[in-house]
Formats: structure tokens, sequence, C-alpha cells
């Protein structure tokens, strides 16, 4: 929950400065000359390109977490099995054990999302997040085709 506070407290802040940065930028382009127009174009760009962003990724946190809801109902979310460090860091060998075996498995099934979606904790839980995002991805575009698929009058 209070991952959650913080993500929606930073989304706000960022909205917030998306404004003020889009404000700046409309001043410049009233200011009418060719470098005011051209600095307040450039200004006006960089709220869109953040608004873009923190769109898909509050998208992709939302179907991840959707994923993760349906997958607990089934009881088939991953177990925590890792073995920890007396500070409560993850020991790597164990990550690499665990994930291993979470490799194989989406290996055996590529078209289940359910073996994906554990593979991505397990890339996250060895900290590799690049693959942890990409194997989500592949869990909810897996699951939404199978959604599509059996939606009736397709």
């Amino acid at each position: 929950m209070r991952a959650k506070i913080t993500y929606f407290v930073l989304a706000a802040v960022l909205v917030v400065y998306f404004v003020l940065v889009g404000s700046r930028g409309v001043l410049l382009i009233r200011q009418g000359s060719v470098v005011t127009v051209a600095y307040g174009v450039a200004v006006l760009v960089m709220p869109f390109i953040g608004a873009w962003f923190l769109w898909q990724t509050t998208r992709f946190a939302r179907d991840a977490n959707r994923l993760a809801r349906e997958l607990e109902a089934e009881g088939g979310l991953p177990v925590d099995e890792l073995v920890r460090t007396p500070g409560g860091r993850i020991d790597r060998d164990s990550a690499d054990a665990v994930f291993a075996r979470r490799r194989a498995e989406a290996e055996a099934a590529p078209d289940d999302w359910r073996s994906w979606f554990r593979l991505a904790v397990a890339y996250h839980d060895a900290r590799d997040t690049p693959r942890a995002r990409k194997a989500m991805q592949r869990a909810i575009a897996l699951h939404d085709q199978r959604a599509v698929r059996s939606s009736p009058g397709r």
C-alpha cells in the first residue's frame, strides 16, 4: 500500500511539473520571436513525452497487478523460497537457482502467461529489471491475447 501512495504522490508531482513547464512553453511562444518560439515548442514537447511515459508506466503496473490478482485467485503465485542474508537481501545463488527453474518452466510452456509472470518475478529477484519488465510484458501480451481469443464472437 505504501508503494501505491508513493507512486500516486510522485505522479501528481510530475503532473504539476508538466503543467508548469507547459505554461512556460506557452509563454515563450507568445513572445513571438523566432528563438523564443523555437524554445517554446521544444519546452512543450517535454511534458508530452513525460505524460506519455507516465501513462505507459501506469498502464504496465495496472496490467501486472491485474495478472497478479488473477494468479493469486488461482493459487498460482510463486512462493517466496529465496534465502536471505541477515540484512534481508536476497542471496544471489538462491535467486539464480529459482531463476533457472522458472526459465525452464517458461521454455517448456512458451504460450503460458503464468510461466512468464513467474519468470518476471524471478528476473526481478535476480535484480535484472530490464528482463523482468520484458518477461512481464510478454505475460501481459499472452494473457490479453488469450482473453481476446476466448471472447464470444471472435
